[in-house]
């Protein structure tokens, strides 16, 4: 029975990996121009623990862990673990430098059935920079960081049901308040929240097969834009959507199987195509909005592909405006909606082995790459490792390991004694 679920799973993220790279192709594969949204602090954006790094980046839906305050908080209601407290760490883009490294400290505590508290750190360094002047004198050496303070809350509306929130500040000091042509510059602050809302139930069944069944829905990073410059020209944060679901099948006692996928968005507007010469907007909207405009602009606000003449000049109406390819501003938008999906086996809840894949379109970015990891649980503790493989060459995201050690309050961990059925 083990055995047909983990062959199913694995059918499932084969013809989604396959279904992804052929269903978001244009029939013209240079209709759609490279045209990927931007953010400040994008370091929010990174999966910090390996437990959803080995899952193709997807937890929205997982099981409740520490992690989840970063995932969606509301899952946190529905820990069966009193507390947990947990430290990732990952070298980051380690084909390009050695010194760039993200860490993640996690924690929470369950003070009653409703009611869960939790609180992060995050920390990102980008590695040393020397700055110099235009002579190439040395001004001074700088080591680029961000930095984020989170603290979270949980609380179940019902056996099923649960909403969370989170607060956070943001610090970014990227150029050490150094003066450039450009201005003087500044550390960048903000502020910013998530909210989300889970269902979740441990008593389905699958045919004859016990179960749990998880969908998780959160918005995150809302807040006020950021900025890098005295000037105070300000850029948005990653704020984003995710829709999750996670299926888990209990084969046996010692032996289950969950499937995890991920759908998500970010709301932030899309780029529009300017004429080169005068500036003006070709095709697609303003991008120089406020926040809560530019989640809603987000979802119509794709300039698609502009159409051109036998001599490559773009064509005009009537009216003045420029004509774009018909349906290709819908399937831009289409193509800003990225896929995470993944297995995990779990055997006596003692030790895990993992598989994912993450699709992005080729023209917001093109990260598409497996992952692989390992878990073991051992009493009070718990060792995570996962391991990205890009599907594309010369990605610097090629080879990216992440660690993550847990500590549990309550000794749900397995004996060794008790491993043998």
């Amino acid at each position: 029975m083990i055995k047909k679920h983990v062959i199913s799973g694995l059918a499932v993220l084969l013809s989604t990996a396959v279904l992804s790279q052929s269903g978001n192709k244009p029939k013209d594969a240079s209709e759609l121009q490279l045209n990927t949204i931007t953010t400040a602090v994008p370091f929010l954006q990174i999966t910090p623990d390996s437990r959803s790094g080995a899952l193709g980046d997807a937890g929205t839906a997982l099981s409740p862990s520490s992690s989840s305050l970063f995932w969606n908080t509301s899952m946190l209601a529905f820990s069966e673990d009193k507390s947990e407290v947990s430290l990732s760490y990952s070298p980051w883009l380690k084909n390009l430098a050695d010194d760039i490294h993200l860490s993640h400290l996690a924690g929470f505590y369950k003070f009653s059935d409703r009611h869960t508290v939790g609180a992060s750190l995050r920390y990102f360094s980008l590695g040393e920079i020397v700055f110099t002047d235009i002579q190439g004198d040395v001004i001074r050496p700088h080591t680029p960081s961000e930095l984020e303070i989170l603290m979270g809350y949980a609380f179940k509306l019902n056996q099923n049901f649960s909403l969370g929130l989170n607060g956070k500040f943001i610090y970014s000091n990227l150029t050490a308040n150094v003066v450039s042509e450009g201005g003087a510059r500044a550390s960048g602050l903000a502020g910013a929240a998530d909210l989300s809302f889970s269902y979740y139930n441990d008593e389905v069944s699958y045919g004859r097969t016990p179960g749990k069944l998880a969908f998780g829905l959160t918005l995150n990073n809302i807040g006020n834009k950021i900025s890098y410059t005295i000037e105070n020209e300000r850029d948005f944060l990653p704020t984003n959507l995710k829709l999750g679901t996670a299926l888990t099948f209990d084969v046996n006692r010692y032996n289950s199987v969950t499937w995890i996928a991920d759908i998500s968005k970010m709301l932030v507007p899309t780029s529009p195509i300017y004429n080169s010469n005068t500036g003006e907007i070709m095709s697609g909207m303003d991008p120089d909005v406020g926040v809560v405009m530019g989640m809603i602009q987000s979802f119509y606000d794709a300039p698609g592909a502009l159409e051109k003449d036998d001599s490559g000049d773009y064509i005009q109406n009537e009216d003045g405006t420029y004509r774009v390819a018909k349906g290709s501003k819908f399937r831009e938008e289409l193509s800003e909606f990225m896929i995470g999906t993944g297995l995990e086996y779990w055997y006596n809840d003692l030790f895990a082995a993992r598989a994912g894949y993450f699709y992005e379109s080729m023209n917001k970015g093109a990260r598409q790459h497996l992952t692989f990891g390992v878990g073991l649980k051992y009493k009070m503790f718990g060792v995570d490792f996962s391991y990205l493989t890009s599907l594309k060459r010369n990605n610097p995201l090629q080879n990216t390991i992440r660690f993550t050690l847990r500590f549990y309050l309550s000794d749900k961990g397995k004996n060794i004694e008790e491993v043998i059925p």
